[in-house]
């Protein structure tokens, strides 16, 4: 795309509402996890001869992060990312973004040490705007333990923002996404919904999934931890939804992820969006993603609840597989709660 290119049908400035700019935001801009999967086992396929031993975690399986390895005790980990605007503030969409992009470095069990910003943005997008997302973003990887120290910016027709997080990890303490065990308790950090709730919900319903959406996970996976061994696998939820990343869990352990739709808890509005046959962009990609693999009951469940399943999460929580002690411990904080657990059949997500 050329970033020549003018939008000829310019938002109003006044007053500034970052979703008129765009055609897609958040998480659900991701492109399908099948055709994604496609092209990541190409470049992990043609990678293999010059892969370093120092590479812990890379293409091959892929994870949330990378983890390169630089001394006895200390990992590099390394992600990024980045989206058009979901909400309309421009502060509130630095601040998602930022929590956004440090939460792969909290799901690999790390801690953020520094960040760069990647930005794109229309040569007659506010200036003032800019420095609100920038601003933002700084202070929220601030709160996650890092700092803002470079970045890149071009143009191009729709804003896009996001950053490239770097962290530090025991070598020997890695959460990953694969190793749950038959009899682990499934928990998340956050509710459920965010891409319902910005469809559909009640301005009240947007501030508490947007407040949500800020929330880093640095005090989940500090939690996680300290619970060292009894942690088995951990990810985060975004665009893929719970479905989508409890089957890339699932898959890597060889087990079944058992949700419980009474479990579920979500943002104020995502339900009744559901039930009103809301769905996102990214629900029928995350259907066909999991199609396989995905089944449930349909005589305690129903399509809404499969629905906040498949809905694409920006800024999620993580899902952690511990064993039924340390859920236990987890649980007295009512940050956490149980989506279900995992059991011994074939690998697999089923909804009862």
């Amino acid at each position: 795309m050329s970033s020549d290119l003018v939008n000829n049908s310019t938002p109003s400035l006044s007053p500034l509402k970052l979703t008129e700019w765009t055609s897609c935001g958040g998480c659900a801009a991701k492109w399908g996890a099948n055709l994604l999967k496609d092209l990541v086992d190409e470049l992990a396929t043609g990678a293999k001869p010059n892969i370093d031993p120092a590479l812990l975690v890379g293409l091959a399986p892929f994870d949330d992060a990378a983890v390169y390895q630089v001394s006895d005790d200390v990992a590099l980990v390394s992600t990024t990312d980045f989206f058009p605007p979901l909400v309309d503030d421009p502060e509130d969409f630095g601040a998602i973004a930022a929590a956004n992009a440090c939460s792969d470095v909290f799901a690999m069990g790390g801690r953020v040490v520094m960040a760069v910003n990647i930005a794109a943005f229309p040569e007659n997008f506010p200036s003032s705007a800019i420095s609100q997302i920038f601003a933002a973003a700084a202070h929220v990887v601030a709160q996650a333990g890092g700092s803002v120290a470079g970045g890149h910016t071009i143009r191009n027709p729709e804003p896009i923002f996001g950053l490239a997080v770097q962290g530090v990890v025991h070598p020997r303490k890695i959460f990953r996404k694969g190793g749950a065990v038959a009899g682990d308790v499934a928990l998340l950090s956050k509710p459920l919904g965010t891409g319902l709730t910005l469809a559909n919900g009640s301005p009240s319903d947007k501030a508490e999934a947007i407040a949500g959406m800020r929330k880093l996970n640095r005090v989940a996976s500090e939690q996680l931890q300290q619970l060292g061994v009894a942690v088995h696998g951990v990810t985060d939820v975004t665009g893929y939804g719970l479905a989508g990343h409890g089957w890339e869990m699932a898959q890597r352990s060889g087990v079944q992820l058992v949700l419980r739709a009474a479990w579920l808890r979500a943002y104020a509005g995502a339900r009744e969006a559901a039930a009103a046959g809301v769905r996102t962009g990214g629900d029928p990609r995350n259907r066909a993603y999991v199609a396989e693999h995905f089944s449930f009951d349909a005589t305690t469940t129903d399509d809404s609840s499969v629905a906040l399943c498949m809905d694409p999460q920006t800024s999620g929580g993580l899902l952690a597989a511990v064993t039924p002690e340390a859920a236990e411990k987890l649980l007295r904080d009512e940050m956490w709660f149980k989506v279900g657990e995992f059991s011994s059949s074939p690998a697999s997500v089923h909804l009862c």
